[in-house]
């Protein structure tokens, strides 16, 4: 039986965000309070059923080491340290020295943070023809556009998606790649191409997910906000959006094939509006299915989960009760 090992490029001196990366690497910077970048990364393998990591280290590698030791939350982790820093390719060639014949695996950008499906990618990934599968995903302009028509300009767009696709930062790999004749370099601009012009590079695709990689300082403002009120959950996050003394408005997004536990809630009322997505709410005795823009209103003490059979987002209007929450049966060991 193949396994799936994770990879994640941990080695880099992230120099524009100095001087905060002059003292931490870069993927143990904290997104919010005591929870760094590669604790999301990490926590999302497990989720995936990845439970083995190399940590492709470099610059500041004993902070990483000090922080995870050799196991986090179930996920067995070892260290794979470039000596002299020499691309990303060198790094991941040293990460596939240590895979084994039975062993294939997902890379990923330490700078990275998204919601993408690992699992779904990795199923994919399997059956495709192609060795090496690349995450991507529609690019975000990073400026606001205009659009004009003849002499005149006619309107103002706030950051819109382009109908081009970026590189993700995410890989997965059926086992060795063909790195070529190249040792050294960004992985990105040497074997990536080569792979391409030969018909050897496929892809996995998601829209819609929140996806930024930390490289400034304006981006780590960015990701500190999306997660001010945030939470990262086995099958997706739950983000509090309005919470007074009348009602509560939470956003779930669950990622396709996962539930939330079966649970109830002992004096919240609540109803889900589906902004997005496909699937069932599951009841002790019955399935309720919806789509986008319908609603399915969830009385006090109904045991029940949510299940995804599309990336789902909903909104979930209740009264105030913000932690009345009894689990009665999990899924998940990453709590």
């Amino acid at each position: 039986m193949t396994r799936t090992i994770g990879m994640i490029l941990c080695g880099g001196f992230g120099k524009r965000l100095r001087p905060l990366t002059e003292t931490v690497p870069k993927p143990l910077i904290e997104i919010k309070d005591d929870y760094t970048i590669l604790d999301k990364q990490l926590f999302d393998f497990k989720n995936a059923g990845v439970d083995k990591v190399l940590l492709l280290t470099g610059f500041l590698s004993e902070k990483i080491h000090e922080r995870y030791g050799e196991e986090y939350r179930g996920v067995e982790i070892e260290y794979i340290v470039e000596d002299e820093p020499l691309g990303t390719l060198n790094a991941i060639k040293l990460g596939m020295e240590n895979l084994k014949d039975n062993e294939q695996c997902v890379i990923r950008n330490g700078d990275v943070v998204a919601d993408l499906n690992i699992k779904k990618m990795i199923e994919q990934g399997e059956k495709s023809d192609y060795p090496l599968s690349i995450f991507i995903t529609k690019m975000v302009s990073p400026y606001g556009i205009v659009e004009i028509s003849g002499d005149r300009l006619v309107s103002f767009k706030e950051k819109p998606v382009l109908d081009y696709y970026i590189n993700g930062g995410v890989y997965f790999s059926k086992g060795e790649i063909d790195f070529g004749s190249f040792d050294v370099g960004d992985i990105e601009k040497t074997v990536f191409p080569m792979l391409a012009k030969n018909n050897q590079l496929g892809y996995y695709k998601e829209n819609g997910l929140f996806w930024m990689a930390i490289d400034t300082s304006k981006e780590l403002e960015a990701i500190k906000k999306e997660y001010e009120n945030r939470e990262d959950k086995p099958w997706g996050y739950e983000k509090i959006l309005i919470n007074t003394e009348k009602y509560l408005t939470k956003e779930l997004f669950i990622r396709e094939g996962y539930q939330t536990s079966f649970h109830y809630h002992s004096q919240k009322d609540e109803t889900m509006y589906i902004v997005s997505g496909a699937g069932y709410i599951e009841f002790e005795e019955r399935k309720e299915y919806f789509g986008k823009n319908d609603t399915i209103r969830i009385e006090p003490k109904e045991v029940h989960s949510i299940v995804a059979m599309e990336n789902t987002v909903l909104h979930e209007i209740s009264t105030p009760h913000l932690n009345d929450t009894i689990r009665v049966k999990d899924y998940y060991k990453t709590r």
